[in-house]
């Protein structure tokens, strides 16, 4: 908006007023709108995939679409639901089955892309423990009960005739970060993490030193090679991305000015992984840019727009709602809920 009509001192001609309000649109923004908005919200948790929306709220990557952009964390996906039906926040990183469920109740969604596809691995003080079957019988510390990752973990474990609840002792815990501290302070032995969880505990605890003679954590199950191997499929799991919510659902320009700034931040995260990290440990506690960055290096991370990640998905969705429909509302979304970008994708690995 121009300067002037923000300031109530300012008297304009009404010449002047008409003149500004029939501005021809070729004089409008590159997004071919007649005015940005006044702020776009993006939120995410304390993980990966929100690395490249810190980055675009921090270099103004939206200046085109938004006179303002601002990052905000969300902690469990409880709150992560409330934000979204709640319109306090434009642009979501979740996870898909969290998208696709609030699509089929109705709750106004639109998924932009899938960009994390590996990032989860039970951490554990036993390096001897590689596999998922290495762990029957063990307690293991899992964040969000019902939730990405405990549903990822569930489902391997059934697809090799394994009982989540008889053999294994779940402890459920609220967020990936307590799992992390019971681990850090010997009340568990393994816990299930994603990334950068995963390279913090190891961190904190000095397990990263390659050379190390005796470190006490160590990566155990690799839950994207354990569902290659189960599923026979590439080692690739379609765990989350960035989905649009409310009102800006409506203007299809800024939602492909979000994705392409996405995966333009995505690929400069994963080129510059250690300024990437400080950015990040800006906004959310307890992280280091350290471990920001090594978290970067081993996570499996590449921006592929919905419409392209759709196969991928459906087999992942298909998977899930097998034994419990309702984690995706009961059905596979429809195509309204993958976005069709007008643009050329650009690729996170690019």
């Amino acid at each position: 908006m121009h300067d002037d009509f923000l300031n109530p001192q300012t008297t304009l001609s009404r010449r002047h007023a008409l003149a500004l309000l029939a501005a021809p649109l070729a004089a409008a923004p590159a997004l071919g709108v007649a005015a940005a908005l006044p702020q776009i919200t993006l939120a995410g948790p304390p993980a990966i995939v929100s690395a490249p929306l810190i980055h675009m709220a921090e270099t103004g990557a939206l200046k085109d679409a938004a006179q303002r952009t601002v990052f905000t964390a969300w902690r469990d996906p409880d709150q992560l639901r409330m934000m979204a039906m709640g319109g306090k926040a434009d642009v979501l990183a979740m996870p898909s089955n969290v998208a696709a469920n609030l699509f089929n109740r109705g709750a106004g969604v639109t998924l932009l892309n899938i960009s994390t596809w590996g990032a989860l691995w039970i951490v554990t003080r036993d390096a001897q423990r590689k596999t998922l079957a290495d762990f029957k019988g063990e307690e293991i510390a899992v964040p969000f009960r019902g939730d990405m990752p405990d549903i990822v973990l569930q489902l391997l474990l059934t697809k090799q005739g394994l009982d989540p609840l008889r053999d294994f002792r779940i402890r459920y815990v609220p967020t990936p970060m307590e799992a992390m501290q019971l681990l850090i302070t010997r009340r568990v032995s393994h816990a299930l993490l994603s990334e950068p969880a995963v390279s913090l505990a190891l961190r904190k605890t000095r397990s990263f030193p390659v050379g190390l003679i005796a470190p006490d954590l160590h990566r155990g199950a690799d839950l994207q090679q354990e569902w290659g191997r189960l599923l026979r499929r590439a080692p690739r799991v379609p765990q989350a991305g960035i989905a649009a919510v409310g009102v800006v659902r409506s203007q299809p320009q800024v939602l492909d000015a979000v994705a392409q700034a996405y995966a333009r931040s995505l690929a400069w995260c994963r080129d510059n992984a250690l300024e990437c990290g400080r950015m990040m440990a800006r906004h959310i506690d307890l992280l280091t840019p350290e471990a920001v960055a090594d978290a970067i290096a081993v996570s499996q991370m590449d921006a592929v727009p919905a419409a392209a990640a759709r196969a991928e998905l459906e087999f992942f969705f298909g998977q899930l709602m097998t034994p419990t429909p309702q984690l995706l509302g009961g059905r596979l979304p429809s195509e309204a809920f993958y976005h069709a970008s007008a643009q050329r994708p650009l690729r996170g690995g690019q």
